[in-house]
């Protein structure tokens, strides 16, 4: 029987939760076929003991009806997922006190203006803060914080973030021309998400606000394999079209033990100048699901014009004073109320 085969076969086997499969994360570390009897080695890196017993189940499932295998040994390894909270193991960045990722179940919720705008909130704490821009393949922080400037590399081959706003910023699309496409398959995704957290010179950072890539993929898995990450946002717009996949969302984090930090509902609201307000995508969505899902609402962003403005101009809507504007208001007791938690 050939090694080759039986990995072949193991593709049939996805990582619980998602839909992806456990080759093509990395899981399969080594297989061997001998006279008799097959061996594979899997190394998983959880705190849920169902995922590991999942694999093995689906695993003998896949191989035990295949000619020629003999008996099937499948030796699982299961590593502690990195701790919320700063872990001090190699799974934390250096420098980096916090890790926040913005999360969505879909896309066009607006995730990366919350990302953006909860950044540049942060910072007027007094606090220096990162944004890292997992999206590879719809990168839009270098647009919205409006630097077109290429990443240097120091004396330890480290990208050195750009800096915009008082913000350390890397994104994909600090690294292509404006119209260029990210073609790039699921290893690769793996591999540049990983050079953005382990190999970017962050500088003594209180806060790394993570903006991932909507859905439940190859990217989210990556990350939270990788580092510590303290908590999760999940954004959301009050229809239940949104509010359907932010709850697969919540539950792809919960596999993976990382908390739920809480929801927040985009584009609430629009308020004309009368100051009458019109709920264009339904009324009390995020409020209902988040009591549904037991986690706190952190916040409802309202829409208007100069959010749109800013993140188009390079200049996000946070950096306008709270008292002139309700969209950055709301941003700002969003970042007071993500410091209380985290401390």
């Amino acid at each position: 029987m050939n090694p080759d085969f039986i990995r072949e076969a193991l593709k049939q086997v996805r990582y619980p939760g998602f839909s992806r499969d456990i080759v093509s994360f990395g899981l399969v570390k080594d297989v061997r076929c001998e006279p008799g009897r097959t061996l594979v080695r899997i190394e998983v890196q959880t705190r849920d003991p169902q995922v590991p017993e999942q694999i093995f189940r689906a695993c003998h499932e896949a191989l035990d009806a295949l000619p020629d295998v003999g008996q099937v040994t499948v030796d699982i390894e299961v590593k502690d997922a990195p701790a919320a909270g700063g872990s001090t193991g190699k799974s934390s960045i250096p420098g980096v006190k916090h890790i926040v990722a913005v999360a969505s179940g879909k896309g066009g919720v607006g995730k990366s203006t919350v990302a953006a705008n909860l950044a540049v909130a942060l910072a007027a704490t007094g606090a220096r803060v990162g944004l890292c821009d997992c999206d590879l393949y719809g990168p839009s922080v270098a647009q919205m914080f409006g630097s077109q400037e290429r990443p240097m590399a120091n004396d330890r081959d480290e990208i050195i973030p750009i800096t915009a706003h008082g913000i350390q910023l890397m994104s994909m699309g600090f690294l292509l021309e404006d119209r260029s496409p990210v073609i790039v398959r699921g290893p690769m995704a793996t591999r540049y998400t990983q050079q953005f957290l382990r190999q970017v010179a962050w500088e003594e950072l209180d806060y790394l606000v993570l903006d991932l890539p909507p859905g439940t993929g190859d990217i989210q898995l990556t990350i939270v394999q990788t580092v510590a990450v303290d908590g999760a946002i999940i954004v959301t717009t009050p229809q239940e079209v949104a509010l359907i996949d932010a709850r697969k969302a919540v539950s792809m984090f919960e596999k993976v033990n990382v908390p739920i930090l809480g929801l927040i509902e985009n584009m609430s609201w629009f308020e004309c100048d009368a100051g009458k307000r019109y709920h264009l995508f339904g009324e009390g969505g995020g409020v209902r699901e988040a009591e549904a899902l037991r986690v706190p609402l952190l916040g409802q962003i309202p829409i208007d014009v100069p959010t749109r403005e800013g993140g188009d101009a390079g200049r996000p809507v946070a950096l306008t004073d709270p008292s002139a504007n309700k969209v950055s208001a709301a941003f700002h007791q969003l970042a007071r109320t993500l410091v209380a938690k985290l401390a």
